[in-house]
């Protein structure tokens, strides 16, 4: 069977048929790896509620540059007068089922009605805790925003949301969001599936939001692995003035490695891409991997405190903290 969401000419990281990584090993795991770890896991007890700021109620527009934590990877970016959901999820569980899989210990800090006008959704890729297609379509309906992806996740989106207009591409495309800010898919160290037949079938990524305040880089799901591609990030694109990056979902190591960072590598991403301030996400809402829930942010500080790096701060957002440029 061919590629049921994507066809395009070979390139140094599609085959044809599925997407990887040019020159590195799979980032696969086999389901005698799944059943490894999940027959022989020891994970952590999360609370029924982990606190969070909710009932938030956003400006219409923001001059400078805001960033809102929704809760675990979506993060509303406010900057030269428009406004940006990135990897928006609002449902209440991060699975194909309403009634089983990964369920929110946290409302989001926004609800949908009390959102600003969204001008644009960016979504990394397809994992259900990333691309939520019923909040797409609820957003799609209300605001008409700007709907980017990379390579073969419009099919994804438009089975579920018919109406959605999704615009995609590959890793260093751009996209005008307005006059004055511009989008560019870059490369992540990461995967893609929906279900058990379309492993890779659609691209992954991050994003690189060029802005009159400064670049802002969104890793979505990503592993450090050998950190290539973030200096190559930097060279092309330039050095960030923030990266929001996630910092949590990484136990067992043996098993999420090749796929997400822990706290230490999310801080090592900062140090490469040089940026100025790391925001740490993708933590403290759904219970995906085996660490305790509030781990994450204990290892960003006892990484920052061991590294001590030059002109980099750091922080774990929970869902409704607001960083601003002014705090820069």
């Amino acid at each position: 069977m061919g590629n049921r969401y994507y066809t395009g000419p070979v390139t140094d990281h599609f085959d044809g048929k599925q997407f990887h990584h040019a020159g590195l090993s799979s980032t696969d795991k086999s389901l005698i790896d799944l059943l490894r770890w999940k027959l022989f896991a020891k994970p952590s007890s999360w609370p029924q509620s982990v606190p969070a700021r909710s009932g938030l109620k956003p400006d219409s527009s923001v001059e400078g540059l805001r960033i809102t934590a929704i809760g675990h990877a979506s993060t509303l970016i406010q900057v030269a007068g428009i406004n940006i959901l990135v990897d928006p999820v609002w449902s209440d569980r991060a699975s194909p089922f309403n009634w089983t899989g990964p369920r929110r210990r946290n409302p989001p800090a926004v609800a949908l009605e009390d959102l600003p006008k969204i001008h644009a959704v960016l979504v990394t890729h397809n994992h259900y805790d990333h691309m939520d297609t019923a909040t797409i379509g609820a957003l799609w309906q209300t605001h008409k925003p700007a709907v980017i992806s990379p390579l073969g996740n419009d099919t994804v989106i438009r089975r579920d949301a018919p109406s959605v207009n999704v615009q995609t591409g590959d890793w260093w495309q751009s996209f005008s969001l307005s006059d004055q800010v511009r989008a560019t898919i870059v490369p992540a160290y990461h995967w893609s599936a929906r279900n058990l037949g379309d492993r890779r079938f659609a691209l992954w990524g991050g994003f690189i939001l060029k802005t009159p305040a400064g670049l802002v880089y969104c890793a979505g799901d990503t592993a450090w692995q050998d950190g290539k591609i973030f200096a190559d990030i930097r060279n092309r694109c330039g050095s960030p003035l923030v990266a929001i990056l996630p910092i949590g979902a990484y136990e067992p190591r043996w098993f999420m490695k090749t796929q997400h960072t822990d706290p230490a590598e999310a801080l090592q991403i900062a140090i490469d891409l040089g940026a100025r301030h790391l925001l740490g996400v993708h933590w403290a809402t759904f219970q995906l991997t085996d660490e305790p829930w509030d781990e994450p942010a204990k290892l960003l500080e006892s990484a920052m405190r061991d590294r001590c790096p030059a002109n980099l701060n750091a922080r774990a957002l929970r869902p409704g903290d607001i960083w601003e440029s002014a705090n820069a």
